[in-house]
């Protein structure tokens, strides 16, 4: 018999929305930047497409790994529990330490190189929350949590896109789409 504890696709969706929550992001506050990004491309979209893209992202296990441990390091660190180097590096957000661009990156991957140009166009302009986690004001540590959530929305993004090249084939556009059709039920 297997001794290894199995989690579940719920218990780990839960965790990441929560752990997001609990750093002061909202899953809008991500709908806003794909919103922002993808409106002058398709004709008809609205703030619940890209909600609900965001929500089908979350969903995804590589997504789901690298924010939580992202956010661990970044917690782990705002309490000076991490070993030195790494607590001093992690702390002063160093442009050098690209590992939090690497995890990043890791979870972007899964949705193709226009979710790649995207993250990448997230990162240098830090668009909406990402600027505000990037920002360090106080004690709050946040070397990956802005990485990540340019990573949620840019992979977002491109899943809307690729929808978007769908409809134009069938001669619509997203006010043709129901926003739920891009959420966790679809497949």
């Amino acid at each position: 018999m297997d001794s290894k504890k199995r989690i579940s696709s719920e218990t780990v969706t839960k965790a990441t929305k929560e752990a997001l929550k609990r750093r002061g992001v909202k899953i809008e506050d991500i709908a806003d930047i794909v919103y922002e990004m993808q409106l002058p491309y398709n004709e008809g979209l609205t703030f619940e497409h890209c909600l609900n893209s965001v929500e089908r992202v979350l969903r995804k296990r590589e997504v789901q790994h690298s924010v939580l441990v992202g956010i661990e390091l970044d917690e782990l660190a705002e309490k000076k529990m991490l070993s030195e180097p790494l607590q001093s590096i992690i702390e002063a957000d160093e442009g050098l330490f690209g590992v939090d661009e690497t995890l990043a990156l890791g979870s972007v991957m899964a949705y193709g190189s226009i979710a790649l140009t995207t993250y990448g166009h997230l990162d240098k302009n830090k668009v909406g929350i990402i600027k505000k986690l990037d920002t360090k004001i106080g004690e709050n540590v946040h070397t990956f949590l802005d990485d990540l959530v340019g990573s949620i929305a840019a992979s977002a993004a491109s899943r809307i896109a690729h929808r978007m090249r769908d409809l134009e084939e069938e001669g619509e556009t997203f006010a043709d789409v129901p926003p739920s059709d891009l959420g966790p039920s679809d497949n």
